[in-house]
């Protein structure tokens, strides 16, 4: 058996499952950064200051990435020992119930300090299986996918993470609608159970996708490691450390603009929540639209000069956002907002061709997963609470975008000394007869 064996109807549904997976992934944790946000801190942290509370919120929130490496430590181990199918379906459920169990905690009014602690729990819950959900998604559908279509249909999976960013904005619209006290005392649940559905939904399709054929094949070849991590260091560390730097730009971009914008609009600009996210939503457009476009780019032109056009369109782009934004403008503001995101867009939508290309698929699932948790600790973990302090400290938005500039410079130099090996699926594009076939 070969990677190319799949049937279109494999291919579809593996590629629809890590979609829904990504989606209900990135809807719990957009859920969980706009409840750390906007409510989080007056609810499970109300003895402290404004300032401090707000802090311990959204460091709740970086609690979920620093938990991340854990689950990729043992998610990766299993889905290059038994395989992606198993593990995939195991991460859906943790994380769906890890998001129910937020959504009927007790407030910090009901059992005191029991409350936060049980949050900072269920939240590394979360990261725990968000550890090996990305990467055995990504795998999921590269490893479907004829190598001339990996770019196009790894950048399908990435559009989760924007469709999940919109359904968690949807839920909570009505809900900021509410009034003060129905918010506060049960209206902020309501997005967290309805996890529950996506959860359902998304194990349906993932029970009924084959495994992935790159992995029957070193099966076959009796190619499955005892040990795929400590292989994967004593290998591939150095692919591991220029992954993590590489997800840095994207991770930062992605949080800034999904999370830290409400914060900033109420602190920084003077406006509420619902007015942010008024002009967030219709931004997100962008992302969906953009991303697939310059996944199919990847496979015309090669996924790495779109990532590293990404990375460095993302060191400009932040500027322009904080500027457009000071306006207080809606169209300029959404302006602002498109603009950062196509950059993000850009440099994001090549990542699962990319990264998983990198690495062999005997220990791919490790690579891919382990690297990219542990570089969005250093991006997506603490981004907020990072500009927290730093809006804090100057009283202005230009050492924000100044972080924000060489966390994207990073992945850019990552990106240009990260190459994928020429006998690598998605090394180069597929010749135009390949690329043509169906998905």
């Amino acid at each position: 058996m070969t990677a190319t064996t799949s049937t279109a109807r494999q291919r579809r549904r593996a590629t629809l499952a890590s979609w829904i997976g990504t989606t209900v992934e990135y809807y719990d944790y957009a859920c969980y950064g706009l409840a750390a946000s906007l409510v989080f801190a007056d609810i499970f942290f109300p003895a402290t200051d404004p300032f401090v509370a707000t802090l311990l919120s959204l460091g709740t929130f970086a609690a979920g990435y620093v938990a991340r490496p854990l689950g990729a430590l043992v998610f990766g181990h299993f889905g290059d020992r038994v395989g992606r199918k198993t593990i995939l379906v195991a991460t859906l459920v943790l994380m769906g119930a890890a998001t129910f169990t937020i959504g009927v905690l007790p407030d910090y009014g009901t059992i005191g300090i029991a409350a936060p602690v049980l949050l900072v729990i269920a939240r590394l819950l979360q990261g725990v299986s968000a550890g090996g959900e990305y990467g055995g998604a990504v795998l999921m559908t590269t490893e479907h996918s004829d190598r001339g279509r990996r770019g196009f249909l790894g950048s399908l999976v990435n559009t989760g993470t924007t469709a999940g960013l919109l359904l968690a904005n949807l839920a909570f619209l009505p809900v900021m609608a509410m009034d003060e006290g129905a918010m506060r005392s049960w209206g902020w649940r309501i997005p967290f159970l309805v996890s529950a559905v996506l959860v359902v939904i998304g194990l349906l399709v993932r029970l009924g996708v084959e495994e992935s054929p790159e992995f029957d094949e070193v099966k076959e070849r009796s190619e499955v490691r005892r040990l795929p991590v400590a292989d994967l260091f004593r290998t591939a560390w150095r692919t591991v450390a220029l992954v993590a730097l590489g997800i840095v730009a994207a991770g930062t971009a992605f949080t800034m603009a999904t999370v830290y914008s409400l914060s900033y609009g109420k602190a920084g600009l003077g406006l509420s929540g619902d007015t942010m996210l008024s002009v967030l939503l219709p931004a997100t457009v962008v992302v969906l639209v953009c991303v697939p476009l310059f996944g199919r780019l990847g496979d015309r032109i090669g996924v790495r000069p779109v990532f590293l056009g990404g990375a460095a369109a993302l060191v400009v782009a932040p500027f322009a956002w904080f500027a457009l934004l000071e306006t207080r403008q809606w169209g300029w503001m959404l302006l602002g907002f498109a603009l950062l995101l196509v950059s993000y867009a850009a440099n994001y939508a090549v990542v699962p061709a990319y990264f998983s290309a990198v690495f062999p698929s005997e220990i791919r699932f490790s690579g891919m997963s382990i690297a990219f948790t542990t570089g969005l600790i250093g991006s997506n973990a603490i981004a907020p609470a990072l500009s927290t302090a730093l809006l804090e400290g100057t009283g202005g938005w230009f050492a924000i975008a100044v972080y924000m500039a060489v966390a994207a410079l990073v992945s850019l130099v990552a990106g240009l000394f990260l190459r994928i090996p020429d006998e690598a699926p998605a090394a180069r594009p597929e010749p135009a007869a390949a690329s043509a076939a169906a998905p």
